[in-house]
């Protein structure tokens, strides 16, 4: 991992979780690599990420948790594109 690559990722985990944001609360997050467009054996970028807390990213379950289930977790809280544009306008 490149320098440039670990400073956004600590940036980015130091926005916390995009979801509580919009919810009105701040939860400590962890990255989620965005793999839209990418076959199984391509590396996800580090600098299309977004930061989920744990509950958000993987532990939440159905309709919770982007990988209980991505098209439900859309629905209910945007598509990771969205949830990009705003990491990319919050981090300027």
């Amino acid at each position: 991992m490149t320098n440039a690559e670990r400073q956004h990722l600590s940036k980015v985990t130091e926005l916390g979780c995009i979801v509580c944001f919009h919810q009105g609360r701040y939860s400590p997050a962890e990255i989620h690599h965005m793999r839209s467009g990418l076959g199984m054996s391509q590396r996800a970028s580090s600098f299309r990420i977004l930061p989920l807390c744990p509950i958000h990213h993987r532990t939440g379950g159905r309709g919770t948790a982007f990988h209980a289930g991505r098209c439900t977790w859309e629905t209910r809280f945007s598509s990771e594109e969205e949830l990009f544009e705003q990491i990319q306008a919050l981090l300027g």
